[in-house]
């Protein structure tokens, strides 16, 4: 049913919020009423799903948020917006290539990231996430997570002054700037829970944006929930609700104590977040990661993660950025089970509608699966398994993250690849906390549930690999992290480089000392990037020279490969040998087939798949050869070999890519 037209009061609403900004162009309102036309179905049917009969109500209050926004962005983003709705595909070039870290521990401060920025751009980077920079509360703040001032960037790392000039000066460099927003909790200290234990008319108004319970029990308290609620942190913060003596009341508490969740079935959280996307969209922040975004909807009996109505409170935030903002964008930050990953992008009534990234963590786990295992028996059903992503959605992919890598991997995969899914989980914690027999991993376990038997790990990409303090196995260390970053630039998407493991730095063993890190081993893989650590890429023959000088040729080769589209099909060959993952990928300007040895041993591909791939003279973009058939009809690989195979002729004498 198509939607019906923009209703007077929703046009009232936005003609009196522009208005409100003296000597706004006449050709600015005409875009942006040109602009609500093309999205209120969106908005509209997102409201409805949330807020039924007072969807109206609510979008005239989204709106004028997002007219008031449209009519204070800066000229110059409102030309990037034009530029962006031009090419709705930026993001999804191949020569989109990603880096993440904490401005404090990569660069000291935001403008310390300026005299770091020839790192980046020889390294690739094209797009570039810092962690957590908005104000956070003092002490323990779940790295940043627990956000006390949306509207403030942390002292030490600068001012919003800094973190506007950062992002005009990447936008120049053709860096894209990502800021996390963390949706689903505040810290206690902020000023809307300050306020709701405060009491009054106006504490009421803000207790109503939380979740809050006079008691534990009855058929729909806190008890009642926490029978179907998994714990998220259960060594440090069990349980999912903590009692506030000036609540005088239970709220709900998800991660840590002093973290509260939001109750997103307010219209006020609603609307004040739709005007904090708009508030860092015209700081010239490009995409925007939704933290937590998977636990936004609380329903009794269920796990209270990915609810259908998150969904449709994405779409309505993606609605009012897209009459504002339209050059932002937004990444899905939702570290959930495999068959639930791509309704993030969007699916059934949702295609094209809610964020425009996500993680492909299912990619990421089955990368450390197979290298454990030497086998990609597993990863190939399990990657096949999964549903298309929409072709306006992008993965975001990636070796590793800030985060410890939980073990996702599905049972009913398990046992098609003829293991046990508890076992092979167990398998992959022993080995790379370096337990199993000849592992040459260096892992700390991350929060261990002696109930569930789920233990994370913690660490570096080289100190997985062999690569660690001890230096169990230091060449194959460089090869399996090599391996692992072309596995992950190869899939398509936007591949993320996570800040270190480009120079094989190992575990920080003094993670530890710093306050507040105490009991979170993840800051051993969160190591500083000082002047001295960055200049070892430098160091001729170095491990850490190797790996950043072939993570920079991936970025390279790929920037050339129009291939590597992220909109392209992928398909993952079933029949290949044991060792050898062999992904096909399918677009208009051609195909591509990567092929992966995650083994010690050369190991053979048949010719047949490339030629049923449409293959007639292969090329490995990343040699830089064209290739051929032994007698047998087998191309072999080297261990840990990665190819990049594509249709080209090399004419005699060129010079290889």
């Amino acid at each position: 049913m198509p939607a019906p037209p923009v209703p007077d009061a929703v046009l009232v609403a936005a003609r009196h919020a522009l208005d409100e900004v003296p000597g706004l162009p006449e050709h600015r309102r005409t875009t942006f009423h040109a602009r609500l036309a093309r999205w209120w179905p969106d908005l509209h049917a997102a409201l409805v799903d949330l807020h039924g009969d007072a969807a109206e109500v609510v979008a005239a209050r989204l709106v004028a948020v997002a007219a008031r926004g449209f009519a204070e962005r800066p000229d110059d983003l409102h030309a990037l917006d034009e530029q962006r709705l031009l090419r709705p595909d930026w993001i999804q070039q191949p020569d989109r290539f990603g880096y993440a870290c904490y401005a404090d521990r990569f660069a000291g401060d935001l403008p310390g990231l300026e005299r770091r920025l020839d790192h980046l751009e020889d390294l690739g980077v094209t797009y570039l996430h810092l962690m957590p920079l908005l104000q956070p509360r003092e002490g323990d703040n779940d790295g940043g997570y627990a956000v006390a001032d949306y509207r403030a960037v942390r002292p030490d790392l600068g001012d919003l002054d800094d973190l506007r000039a950062l992002a005009t000066g990447l936008r120049a460099r053709g860096i894209s700037l990502v800021v996390d927003l963390v949706l689903n909790h505040v810290a206690r200290e902020h000023a809307w829970a300050v306020a709701a234990r405060a009491g009054g008319a106006e504490g009421e108004t803000y207790r109503g944006y939380f979740h809050v319970f006079d008691d534990r029990g009855g058929p729909s308290g806190p008890d009642a929930y926490e029978r179907t609620l998994p714990e998220v942190f259960p060594d440090f913060a069990p349980g999912s609700f903590t009692y506030d003596a000036d609540l005088d009341g239970w709220v709900w508490t998800t991660f840590n104590s002093w973290q509260w969740d939001l109750d997103w079935s307010n219209p006020d959280v609603l609307a004040e977040f739709a005007d904090l996307v708009l508030f860092l969209a015209n700081l010239g922040v490009e995409v925007l990661r939704l933290d937590a975004i998977a636990f936004l909807w609380k329903r009794l009996g269920t796990s209270c993660q990915n609810q259908p109505e998150v969904h449709a409170i994405t779409q309505a935030l993606r609605a009012v950025a897209r009459l504002a903002a339209p050059a932002t964008l937004f990444k899905a930050e939702a570290i959930v089970g495999p068959r639930d990953l791509v309704g993030y992008l969007g699916t059934g009534p949702h295609t094209g509608k809610v964020c425009d990234l996500a993680y492909h963590n299912s990619l990421m786990v089955q990368v450390w699966s197979m290298l454990a295992a030497g086998d990609t028996v597993l990863a190939r059903h399990a990657l096949s398994a999964l549903p298309a992503a929409p072709s306006t959605g992008t993965w975001i992919t990636y070796v590793r993250c800030h985060d410890d890598i939980g073990w996702a991997i599905d049972d009913g995969d398990a046992a098609a690849a003829g293991l046990g899914g508890w076992e092979h989980r167990r398998f992959l914690s022993d080995y790379y906390a370096g337990l199993f027999p000849g592992s040459p991993a260096e892992g700390l376990v991350f929060q261990e549930n002696p109930a569930t038997g789920d233990r994370r790990i913690s660490g570096t990409a080289a100190s997985l690999t062999g690569l660690g303090r001890r230096r169990l196995d230091p060449e194959g260390g460089v090869a399996r992290v090599l391996l692992a970053h072309a596995v992950v630039a190869g899939w398509g998407g936007v591949p993320v480089v996570w800040s270190g493991d480009e120079l094989a730095l190992p575990n920080d063993p003094h993670w530890a000392d710093e306050p507040g890190h105490e009991r979170d081993n993840r800051w051993a893989h969160r190591p500083r990037v000082t002047d001295e650590v960055a200049a070892r890429r430098h160091e001729t023959g170095s491990e850490a020279a190797r790996v950043f000088d072939g993570i920079a040729h991936l970025a390279r080769v790929r920037a050339a490969l129009p291939e590597l589209h992220a909109a392209a099909s992928v398909h993952v060959l079933p029949d290949t040998d044991a060792r050898v993952l062999g992904v096909v990928r399918r677009h208009a300007s051609g195909v591509m087939v990567g092929l992966y040895n995650v083994s010690r041993e050369h190991r053979p591909v048949a010719w047949r798949h490339l030629q049923e791939a449409g293959l007639r003279t292969p090329y490995d973009a990343l040699a830089g050869e064209q290739l051929t058939p032994d007698a047998d009809g087998l191309l072999w690989l080297a261990p840990y070999a990665a190819r990049w195979v594509v249709e080209r002729q090399v004419v005699e004498g060129q010079a290889g890519g």
